[in-house]
């Protein structure tokens, strides 16, 4: 649970601190520092909602029934997986572009009022992260160690901002954003498997919890069946029942568990929608995903071949041996034609 909240905490926060840096950085350079106020204001506003939003959704589940808390959990779980894949591809698709867009934005809201319009920039874009980010870490927030990752994750996001904004190191942000978001997409896939099993306890979804005659169960014991081979014939427990159960081997309560369940989305024991679910969001999803990373590298190859490109002098014509031409050393050794209007 650790390294995947910390994962978390430090893509979401990462982000935020691009944006925010950029806002900095644009008002400074158009002489309007009077403003930066605004932008704090906003950036604390939008942690301070976060952090509200959190404390409701942990203390507020605790007055509900448990059916009606397994509900919410599935619902927020499935409204995370939403909003992780749009920003993971909202982020591949406009990352290379994320400073102009600010900046135009920036640039309008100075142009319309004395700044507000910086404040809701600031506090919007923060505050959209900072949802993302509890709703992925809603689950866990009872685990201290997934606490403690966020936590490491953002203080540490804050300090990578702050750097890159001073100019005091560089990251290759495509790959970072390349990395993360497939790691994004692993740990979407575990949080739906997740809701899933939230919305079959709670009855919504059929499955082991529904009873009989919806659940697969063994006539003589009354167990779920588990399994592909379990049962009078194969695949009986397909599509209601468990898909396997590894409880035996692998502690439900152990670190090996844990750290399954906060990378990959696997617990010991499974029911068959769960798994179905899971793989069918990852065989959607990551094809899609590395579809765009590819694009996005090709992209990213073509601009910096045209940045050379440019950047060759167009007198500097060459023969096929590599040798400057005539013509073009003829015109490097010319003297400069006087400037006119210029007194010598």
């Amino acid at each position: 649970m650790f390294l995947a909240s910390l994962l978390i905490g430090l893509r979401e926060g990462l982000e935020a601190a691009l944006i925010v840096g950029i806002l900095f950085a644009y008002v400074n350079k158009r002489g309007r520092t009077a403003v930066r106020s605004r932008i704090g204001w906003g950036v604390g506003l939008a942690v301070a909602g976060s952090l509200l939003l959190g404390a409701i959704f942990t203390f507020g589940r605790y007055e509900l029934t448990f059916q009606a808390q397994e509900v919410v959990g599935g619902v927020m779980s499935l409204v995370a997986v939403g909003m992780v894949t749009w920003m993971v591809f909202w982020m591949m698709k406009t990352g290379h572009r994320l400073k102009s867009e600010i900046e135009h934005s920036a640039d309008t809201a100075l142009g319309l009022d004395s700044g507000w319009g910086i404040f809701w920039i600031a506090f919007l874009s923060v505050g959209r992260e900072g949802i993302e980010t509890t709703l992925m870490l809603w689950g866990w927030v009872v685990q201290p160690a997934a606490l403690a990752g966020a936590l490491v994750g953002i203080l540490v996001s804050v300090g990578v901002g702050y750097l890159l904004y001073r100019g005091m190191v560089r990251i290759d942000l495509g790959t970072f954003f390349a990395w993360t978001g497939a790691f994004l997409v692993i740990v979407s896939a575990g949080i739906l498997a997740y809701a899933i099993h939230d919305l079959q306890e709670a009855a919504v979804l059929p499955g082991p919890f529904s009873g009989h005659p919806i659940t697969p169960t063994d006539f003589r014991t009354g167990e779920v069946l588990t399994g592909f081979f379990d049962g009078p014939y194969w695949a009986a427990a397909f599509p209601f029942g468990w898909a396997f159960d590894l409880s035996n081997g692998i502690d439900p309560s152990g670190f090996a568990a844990a750290f399954l369940k906060g990378t990959v989305g696997f617990v010991p024991q499974m029911s068959w929608l769960e798994v179905t679910a899971w793989a069918i969001y990852l065989a959607i999803v990551f094809p899609l995903f590395f579809g765009r990373v590819r694009r996005n590298r090709a992209a990213s190859r073509a601009r910096k071949a045209a940045v050379a490109s440019a950047a060759t002098p167009a007198n500097q014509t060459r023969e096929p041996s590599g040798i400057p031409s005539i013509a073009a050393r003829t015109a490097a050794v010319q003297p400069p034609l006087p400037t006119v209007g210029r007194n010598p």
